[in-house]
């Protein structure tokens, strides 16, 4: 896949933010990479990557190579019954040879697909930790957990139609499960449920659980605009141990996409750019301070997903039906836009080693698992017969997509 793919990956944020009932920016939780995408050329002025490796992994196979490059423990992972995800990888999925020099992540991606990407997000610049599901990193040692905090967007409230059964969204599901985890009280009924009015969690709160989540929102409504961190981690909460659960970032792209499009675009390239930074620069900050024991002396441990996208690596944004409702305009710099999501998406892995805290593969699991997923020729295929994990909105997970959103975050905080 060339660079200019990534163009069309994000216009399918931005246009399929125009689908889905979100709050007053108007923004959805869609998200800007693929995985598989080639990372030629120079960066940019903003300091876009070159060329990267390795992409891919499957919320339900995850499974370690083997031999010659077929998965071992790929393939289904579990039913929505036990939290694993479905749909896994194809057996024969993978390349012949595995290269010795390739890092954590990047072997952990080479063998997912059956027609394995060249290159892609080069995660291993940072030296991370993977974790040995492959689902996400292993920086920290949770345990001991008294709360858990949700943050973020759409995503982690929930939304129509896959919360009309509010115990099917990924927030309710994963809660259960860390309930019995940590031998903390379990939310109650309807946790899980969202607000339609102001597309919030329903209730708020329950046992141990909480929510500050919110449709539409944004990194700045972490701390800066909004509250949600204070809010959810209040003064005479904080001697408790933390557990932080986000998705964040695909509202940003989606804004940043709907200003750059189009021959005379709202923004300027070089003011593009800086609200990239800025919004990679406001989850930092989120995170930064969150994991201080100046600012939340009982501790918190951290979990956050990168960004996901519906079009399997093909940039195919029209594979949805809803997101012709989108009208978005396609950027006329697409090197630039490249670089732009590029960058952040490997910023998002740095912030995880800077912080000691935790991402998940979000991007890559459901790569493979969106509206391309049956064409044999498209970077992420796994093979036949894979689960769509996107629902009708294209930005949002289907009830299989949050059995395996759940499992993605549930095994990377066990581990």
């Amino acid at each position: 896949m060339t660079r200019g793919t990534w163009l069309l990956l994000l216009a399918a944020a931005a246009t399929a933010a125009a689908c889905g009932s979100e709050s007053e920016d108007g923004a959805s939780s869609a998200t800007g990479g693929a995985a598989g995408s080639t990372g030629t050329g120079a960066s940019s002025s903003g300091g876009g990557s070159g060329n990267a490796a390795g992409s891919g992994g499957d919320a339900g196979g995850g499974g370690t190579t083997s031999g010659g490059g077929t998965t071992s423990g790929g393939g289904s992972g579990g039913t929505s019954t036990d939290g694993g995800g479905s749909g896994g990888t194809s057996g024969d999925a993978g390349p012949d040879v595995i290269p010795s020099d390739a890092g954590p992540a990047a072997k952990c991606f080479t063998s997912q697909f059956v027609n394995p990407p060249t290159v892609s997000l080069n995660y291993d610049q940072f030296g991370p930790t993977v974790g040995t599901h492959c689902k996400g990193t292993n920086h920290q040692d949770i345990k001991n957990v008294q709360r858990v905090v949700f943050l973020g967007d759409s995503v982690t409230v929930g939304t129509p139609p896959s919360n009309l059964n509010p115990a099917a969204v990924y927030r309710a599901i994963l809660s259960q499960k860390l309930a019995a985890h940590f031998k903390i009280a379990a939310p109650g009924f309807g946790w899980g449920a969202a607000d339609p009015i102001n597309g919030v969690a329903l209730p708020a709160e329950s046992g141990a659980f909480v929510s500050c989540a919110k449709w539409g929102a944004r990194t700045d409504d972490l701390m800066k605009d909004s509250t949600q961190v204070e809010t959810c981690i209040p003064q005479d909460k904080r001697n408790l141990h933390h557990l932080v659960i986000m998705t964040v970032g695909g509202n940003d792209v989606s804004a940043i996409t709907q200003d750059g499009g189009g021959t005379s675009p709202k923004k300027t390239i070089p003011q593009l750019w800086q609200d990239t930074k800025d919004y990679v620069a406001l989850l930092r900050q989120t995170v930064e301070w969150l994991k201080s024991p100046t600012n939340v002396p009982g501790g918190v441990d951290v979990v956050f997903a990168n960004n996901y996208e519906f079009t399997d690596g093909t940039g195919e944004v029209t594979a949805c039906p809803g997101v012709q409702l989108g009208g978005i305009q396609p950027w006329t710099d697409k090197k630039a836009q490249a670089d732009m999501v590029i960058w952040a998406n490997e910023q998002y892995m740095k912030i995880a080693v800077d912080t000691k805290s935790d991402m998940i593969f979000m991007l890559e699991s459901f790569c493979g698992h969106g509206y391309k997923r049956n064409d044999p020729t498209s970077p992420c295929y796994r093979g036949p017969n894979q689960a769509l994990w996107f629902d009708l909105t294209c930005i949002h997970p289907s009830n299989e997509g949050h059995v395996a959103l759940a499992d993605l975050f549930f095994q990377t905080v066990a581990e």
